[in-house]
């Protein structure tokens, strides 16, 4: 990986990032552009991926089509449908080897801005590129408008929340403050685990509801000086200053385990709700932006749902599922995860629902005549006991 600047008799320009698993052909590319853009370089569409993430100042991609961990497609694909709005909208130009009309017509089907292949003459390549560039250009310039009139009309009259855009112009305000006072911003990114498969089963009027209520419980738990914003279908984004990495973790932990010990009733169906949540933040991330932060903790939520969902992801490396805070066990919590399939919720708080059931156990032994194992369950409520768990 590599940057290059222009040279010093040229103002800054467009920076490309080029993407291909051939040094031979991201050499050959670099020759022809160097002078007029600036460029950036990786060896397969993940690379590629998480640079876009980071970079927000690149503003072409130039794709090859196979390419090993995620090809062309596979990133032009992720880039499309990212709701992180300046890496949606990014240009992209799909590069191949020969003229084949197929691979071009699933290109276009995917949203690539352009299509060339590596013969291409360096006067067209540099064309192509310019053009991708006043494109991007112009969708840069309609975003700074948006995000004027955001700042204007802050709160979206449907929701009631922030809108998108006023959500990251404030929090670039929240950001350039926190730079200023030596103190931290944290995002999340908080999405609903297999969205798609409750609109599905539930219809869009259903799951419009369960993202009101959703927007709701969240709306209750986020600080006056927090900004909150649905960004998408099952997402929802939090900006909040002057918190560290942990304590953002610890907040998400909280939202996330209220969820899912939250059962919602439809016709006779329950319906039960987890999250993954993204995190990131200005200092352990040493983010230069809030949209870099924002990508960072959408691609976090993203893996968070890959790795099982009902997780909180940060910098660190596993997904974290946390246990309970000790002294709030609750019966009908506990039977609503198990319900919902959360067995590993339930675990580490096993000896305290025992110390909650065992006087019941009990009295279902007496009248029943049963074999219930009373001495051995009274030994684990006895360690729930001697530790304080489970008392209110």
């Amino acid at each position: 990986m590599s940057d290059k600047q222009t040279s010093d008799d040229v103002s800054p320009t467009v920076k490309v990032l080029i993407v291909d698993d051939s040094r031979m052909v991201r050499a050959s590319i670099i020759k022809r552009i160097r002078d007029r853009f600036e460029f950036r370089e990786e060896s397969d569409g993940e690379a590629g991926w998480q640079t876009l993430l980071v970079d927000d100042s690149i503003q072409v991609v130039l794709s090859d089509l196979t390419m090993p961990r995620l090809d062309g497609y596979g990133l032009l694909e992720r880039i499309r449908a990212s709701r992180v709005q300046r890496i949606v909208d990014i240009p992209v130009i799909m590069i191949s080897g020969d003229e084949d009309d197929e691979a071009r017509e699933r290109a276009r089907a995917l949203g690539a801005t352009d299509f060339i292949t590596k013969g291409i003459g360096t006067a067209e390549l540099l064309a192509r590129i310019e053009s991708a560039s006043r494109l991007s250009s112009t969708t840069r310039a309609l975003a700074v408008s948006r995000e004027a009139l955001a700042s204007s009309s802050p709160i979206d009259p449907d929701s009631g929340m922030a809108t998108p855009q006023y959500m990251e112009v404030h929090g670039q305000q929240l950001l350039a403050a926190a730079v200023r006072h030596r103190s931290e911003v944290s995002v999340l990114i908080i999405g609903i685990d297999n969205f798609d498969d409750i609109v599905r089963g539930f219809g869009r009027h259903v799951t419009d509801l369960i993202m009101r209520k959703l927007a709701k419980v969240l709306a209750s738990k986020v600080r006056k000086e927090d900004s909150f914003s649905q960004i998408g279908d099952g997402q929802f984004a939090i900006i909040t200053p002057d918190i560290s990495l942990g304590s953002a973790e610890q907040f998400a932990n909280r939202m996330r385990s209220v969820i899912a010990a939250t059962a919602m009733q439809y016709r006779g169906k329950t319906l039960h709700i987890s999250l993954n949540v993204g995190v990131s933040n200005s200092a352990s991330d040493k983010a230069e932006s809030v949209s870099q932060m924002l990508g960072l903790a959408v691609a976090r939520a993203d893996l968070a749902h890959r790795d099982g969902g009902n997780a909180v992801r940060s910098s660190g490396g596993e997904p974290q599922k946390f246990a309970w805070t000790a002294g709030i066990v609750s019966i009908e919590r506990a039977l609503l995860l198990i319900n919902s399939g959360a067995h590993a919720e339930i675990e580490p708080q096993l000896s305290a629902i025992v110390h909650r059931l065992l006087p019941l156990l009990e009295l279902i032994g007496v009248k029943y005549d049963c074999n219930i194992p009373l001495e051995c369950l009274r030994q684990h409520a006895s360690a729930a006991d001697t530790s304080g768990v489970g008392k209110q």
